[in-house]
């Protein structure tokens, strides 16, 4: 401590140390510290609430009752400058074209038939009634699938946006006419093929014209309104009719999801575990943080892997654009409707807030449910949980998902592997490798993982919702 203490100089001070000052005194004593902190841990809301499935074999079947519905997806385009023009591979995401096994060639001869149009903002680009000629794909922009309603008014159908398509039935169908009317609600670019184009193909090509056939006789099967194979059922009759004998058939080749893995090795000098392990135990520490880390990584690629990441595993009728740019309680309405027993929904934290901005903008108020001891935003009783794994495209848009889980709802679920060898917790596990030549330990930190979709109908998308409006 410093001190002033006046002197017999008169006017002169003179400043002398009368208590040990903090500095030195801190060199004695033991520091209250914190363990090692991280940025970047979130709530990982979808490990927590995913209902987990023991993978024995490493491998995971779904079997579904046996479809007649084409799967579907959406295109993507490339572009030189303003000219657009559909990727040839793409067209085999068409409902049409799905497993079609022939020429190449003839794949990008297709491609090439396709027209660029333009249509500006409340054009329409195709009218309900006038004769359906062409196939269209929507390469940029949004537009609204319309309807009439019981009086004649307009209804929204649909929205239509970037990679979706149209008019398929036109190329196998003749003389009918567009049962809807697309109207764009943004300039649009789209890509036409004239359903003479595909005729005069289909005639040059026997593979084609066999491929053609055994699509529409595959829609003309029995086939219940989710698109699976009848089960013929009679509901009252009375006296003695004979009834029709039935059968459940089963797709020949479900899906197999296989267990993905999250791996990393620590490395730890035996000088710092031996020398610095007191009052913290530095091996425990650095493994703490590894896991955290992986615990991360395990729920982006949850929502984000290609082959079994949610994002990219909807299907493509469980996915709805905004119909107004920002998230709105419409939007979410129409989420909920497609499915039943919602349990949750998962959005960016931003996009919970820009969902928020709409309903005070309404002047509503989404009420606020407790999970897991904690107060979320819900709307509906549906808790709205952040997760900051969903992407925000440089375009500032993104998604919103909602899920049913559980094997009893035919849901989502997750699937892992437990009872590995040095288990830590629940499929994950660390394993204590050789000491190297530098004296330094690693530690093999590995966790497997997947997610499965039981029905379809499990997951919604609401997708291109946008921030900052």
């Amino acid at each position: 401590m410093v001190n002033e203490v006046k002197t017999d100089r008169g006017s002169e001070v003179e400043t002398r140390q009368l208590s040990l000052a903090t500095a030195a005194a801190r060199q004695l004593a033991t520091t209250t510290k914190s363990l090692p902190q991280m940025e970047g841990i979130s709530p990982r809301w979808l490990l927590r609430m995913l209902p987990w499935v023991q993978v024995s074999g490493g491998v995971y079947r779904v079997n579904r009752r046996l479809s007649y519905a084409v799967g579907d997806d959406r295109l993507n385009f490339s572009n030189i400058g303003a000219r657009v023009q559909i990727i040839p591979q793409e067209l085999y995401k068409l409902p049409l074209l799905r497993g079609f096994e022939g020429d190449g060639a003839l794949i990008d001869t297709l491609a090439s038939r396709f027209v660029q149009r333009e249509f500006k903002a409340g054009e329409l680009i195709v009218e309900a009634g006038q004769p359906a000629e062409h196939v269209f794909l929507l390469a940029h922009g949004k537009a609204n699938k319309l309807g009439a309603g019981k009086y004649g008014d307009p209804i929204i159908l649909d929205v239509l946006a970037d990679g979706d398509h149209f008019g398929d039935q036109a190329v196998v169908e003749s003389n009918d006419h567009w049962a809807f009317t697309v109207k764009a609600t943004t300039p649009c670019t789209v890509l036409a093929l004239p359903q003479k184009v595909f005729e005069d193909l289909i005639k040059q090509s026997s593979q084609l014209h066999a491929h053609v056939e055994k699509f529409k006789a595959r829609l003309k099967k029995p086939q219940d309104k989710m698109g699976q194979a009848a089960i013929q059922l009679a509901a009252g009759h009375s006296g003695e009719p004979v009834l029709e004998g039935t059968f459940v058939d089963y797709e020949l080749t479900p899906r197999e999801y296989e267990l993905s893995v999250a791996q990393t090795r620590l490395n730890v000098h035996t000088r710092v575990s031996d020398l610095f392990n007191d009052p913290m135990n530095q091996v425990e520490q650095q493994l703490r943080l590894t896991i955290e880390a992986l615990k991360e990584r395990q729920e982006y690629e949850l929502i984000n892997n290609r082959d079994f990441g949610l994002l990219h595993n909807a299907d493509l009728k469980q996915r709805i654009h905004a119909r107004s740019g920002p998230p709105t309680p419409d939007d979410m309405d129409e989420l909920l409707s497609r499915r039943r027993k919602s349990r949750f929904f998962l959005a960016h934290p931003r996009v919970i807030a820009a969902f928020g901005q709409e309903c005070t903008r309404r002047g509503l108020y989404p009420t606020v449910v407790e999970v897991e001891g904690r107060k979320v935003l819900a709307w509906r009783g549906v808790p709205i949980l952040p997760c900051d794994k969903i992407p925000i495209t440089p375009a500032r848009t993104s998604s919103i998902l909602v899920l049913r889980v559980g094997q009893e709802d035919q849901g989502v679920i997750g699937l892992h592997r437990t009872g590995l060898q040095d288990e830590v917790e629940p499929g994950l596990s660390v394993r204590r490798m050789d000491i190297n030549e530098k004296a330094i330990t690693s530690y093999l930190v590995s966790t497997y993982f997947s997610a499965a979709l039981l029905v379809p109908d499990a997951l919604g998308v609401l997708e291109n919702v946008e921030l900052g409006r």
